[in-house]
């Protein structure tokens, strides 16, 4: 048997105590949480929509938390990893759950777990801490991001009502394969029999189709079951339920997100039943819909564009964006990365857009060091498109920098992982309460 070895008390107690409760940070698998789950009596009676994919799920999710919301509903929404606060990840109406809701839903989680004689990881507890608080508010619906993978993601061991693959691509390889096949096959996992299949994956591998077909679920495919065109202010969605005409382009920016849009009211088609939703909710849903991180654009100048983009696909998907956004003189990156991703990937993918490197090295697990960057930048040759090379011991100073050698007319874009983004937006928050 399992036991604490003294019982946390505060939120960051509790946050320390699961760093340290598994001996591994991933250990993908059903069948441990699913232990402590039925010793919670952890049953929710509520539709759940999970969210998969390689990229867009956090903008996927908050645009269904958005519109649902906008709608009436009591929604919860679970996501991960957090910028700058746990409490990010758990969400009901909006609202950041507080430090004492997720201290109780720890302590019965602990509970269940030590009375099993189970180790949970990090996510695993979380996830049934989240659910455990979401069936105790009696929320109406449920979203739910899955962390990694599908199959054998913790988030998996409840059944989706209505799944979602929003993209599918190479990241996380060591755990899901090493070909688009085996990866799609892995976030496919989350489909369920008779239950809503959303796919907004243009070239979706076709294991990802076997799957549905094996699963018995009811798949719906981008361009063959539900689809979208776009105007310059406007867009038009088709599917299931019919054609919505004149949509507001979503809040978040890029035009990619008409694809998450899409597979929104695909999904919000297959639950309607459940979940009725207007017109109204949805335009207004589209427009207030916010998301940090994702290609967040700061106020002032010199312009910051904030994006936690970690992998390849993502990295284009920036350089696009940045691409169509107005001529800059210069454009300083701000630039740091976990090791096990595929720095030089994502450096290729934005070399059109960068003229000044900013490397810095990240104080976080697995993070690649600011010589070990300028060694991959070094190695893709950024030098011969014009490109310069510094080097910084963290991300606040290779910021500041940024800041200081930026005209007003320039441009600084942060990237690189969710620590990046969160260790400049913690210097800028500093910043602003010394300036106060």
């Amino acid at each position: 048997m399992i036991e604490s070895n003294s019982k946390p008390r505060t939120l960051s107690d509790w946050l320390s105590h699961l760093e340290h409760l598994h001996p591994i940070t991933i250990e993908m698998g059903l069948e441990r949480v699913d232990q402590v789950k039925i010793a919670l009596g952890l049953a929710p009676r509520f539709p759940i929509i999970t969210v998969g994919g390689t990229n867009g799920k956090g903008s996927t999710c908050a645009m269904l938390e958005a519109i649902l919301g906008c709608a009436g509903y009591r929604v919860a929404c679970y996501t991960s990893p957090h910028l700058l606060r746990y409490n990010e990840r758990v969400r009901i109406n909006q609202q950041e759950a507080s430090d004492a809701d997720l201290c109780k839903a720890f302590e019965e989680v602990e509970s269940a777990r030590v009375a099993s004689g189970i180790s949970l990881t990090y996510f695993e507890f979380g996830t049934l801490a989240a659910m455990q608080l979401f069936s105790q508010a009696g929320v109406d619906v449920a979203i739910l991001e899955v962390g990694l993978g599908g199959c054998l993601d913790a988030v998996n061991i409840f059944d989706a009502d209505c799944a979602v693959l929003t993209s599918i691509d190479f990241d996380h390889m060591d755990y899901l394969g090493n070909t688009r096949e085996e990866i799609g096959f892995e976030k496919a996992g989350i489909f369920r029999n008779g239950r809503a299949a959303i796919c907004s994956e243009p070239d979706a591998p076709a294991a990802v189709r076997r799957q549905a077909e094996a699963v018995g679920a009811n798949f719906m495919h981008i361009g063959e079951h539900f689809g979208y065109s776009t105007g310059t202010t406007q867009w038009d969605y088709w599917g299931a339920g019919g054609k919505r005409h004149s949509l507001p382009h979503p809040a978040l920016r890029g035009i990619y997100q008409l694809r998450n849009a899409s597979a929104c009211l695909a999904a919000l088609d297959a639950t309607r039943d459940n979940l009725p939703v207007t017109m109204g909710a949805i335009r207004q849903g589209l427009l207030e819909v916010a998301l940090p991180g994702r290609f967040q654009v700061l106020p002032g100048r010199p312009l910051t564009v904030l994006d936690v983009a970690h992998n390849p696909a993502a990295a284009q998907t920036l350089a696009a964006n940045l691409s169509n956004m107005d001529r800059y003189p210069k454009t300083y990156a701000v630039f740091a990365m976990l090791r096990d991703k595929d720095m030089a990937g994502v450096v290729r993918a934005l070399i059109p857009a960068v003229d000044v490197w900013l490397a810095a090295s990240i104080s976080a697990p697995r993070g690649a060091t600011a010589e070990e960057l300028q060694q991959v930048l070094e190695s893709v040759n950024v030098a011969e498109a014009g490109a310069t090379i510094c080097t910084f011991p963290d991300t606040a100073k290779a910021y500041a920098y940024a800041c200081e050698q930026a005209t007003e007319n320039d441009r600084i874009c942060v990237f690189g992982s969710f620590y990046t983004v969160s260790e400049v937006l913690r210097y800028q928050n500093t910043v602003k309460r010394r300036q106060q």
